[in-house]
């Protein structure tokens, strides 16, 4: 199914409803971020698709911490360039939306048995900004983000995800960005996926579909293809944070759901509330 079949089924199946989807994208490359790509139209058309939300949550892999979750309460976070190596456009990208201190502390409070902190330095990395100047282009809708914590367990993020979840009904989209697959010293540009790649890509797909998600959360299950497909896994926890957030009365869509560069899964999904 191509992302324009995805996006038109998933506009056909949103109902008219306060509960708000939740979004797992892709984000790959930052250069995602200032050329015209698969990604970034499928984002633009995302956006176009999805009711128009309240506040933004984010879940990023690009801020890790160590023994706690923080959750960024700042009025205006600032927007991180958190690369090496790119082209001086990326560094003069700028996403100027408002946070929403208020919503964030809430969260910190909802978040205390996950040993949640407020944070003021934080602000938005480029796996938040970068999709989020295509899903929001005019920056007009309040952000934060809530760190991952690394030295957890798989299905403590599951759990997040799970208490987040009541915030759906408040109008609140949570977005997680990251990576079904994510190795970046196995990338090959222009060559073909690696088949360690297509084969955690294609075990997510069908685990997310059947909403198996111990399996998704079990190291020792998952194994060495795990540690193939994710050398570090902070691209893979805010899919879990995703997963944890959605329910059974969900229905799930993927868009996106190529492997770029032999070794970086594009796959995106949003469990969402269907009108059927």
């Amino acid at each position: 199914m191509t992302t324009i079949d995805s996006l038109q089924r998933l506009r056909d199946s949103l109902t008219p409803t306060a509960r708000m989807p939740v979004v797992f994208l892709g984000h790959g490359s930052p250069m995602n971020a200032i050329e015209d790509t698969e990604f970034s139209r499928a984002w633009t058309g995302l956006g176009k698709t999805l009711p128009r939300p309240k506040a933004i949550l984010v879940v990023s892999a690009h801020w890790m911490t160590q023994n706690t979750t923080l959750v960024d309460v700042s009025a205006m976070p600032r927007t991180i360039h958190d690369f090496y190596g790119f082209p001086q456009a990326l560094y003069q990208e700028e996403y100027p939306a408002q946070g929403d201190p208020a919503l964030a502390r809430e969260v910190v409070t909802l978040l205390a048995s996950h040993h949640a902190e407020e944070d003021d330095r934080w602000g938005l990395d480029h796996g938040a900004w970068a999709v989020l100047k295509f899903l929001y282009p005019d920056a007009d809708v309040p952000v934060f983000q809530v760190s991952i914590d690394m030295t957890k367990d798989l299905d403590w993020h599951l759990e997040i995800g799970k208490t987040l979840s009541e915030l759906r009904d408040r109008g609140v989209l949570i977005l997680g960005s990251g990576n079904v697959v994510h190795n970046l010293r196995a990338m090959r540009p222009g060559g073909s996926p690696h088949d360690f790649a297509l084969e955690f890509d294609a075990l997510v797909t069908d685990r997310l579909t059947d909403r198996n998600f111990a399996a998704l959360a079990d190291r020792n299950g998952l194994g060495s293809l795990l540690r193939m497909a994710h050398p570090s896994v902070d691209h893979y926890i805010p899919a879990l944070t995703i997963a944890g957030a959605s329910d059974e009365r969900d229905a799930l869509t993927f868009m996106t759901d190529s492997i770029d560069l032999g070794s970086v899964s594009m796959r995106s999904f949003i469990y969402h509330p269907d009108a059927a």
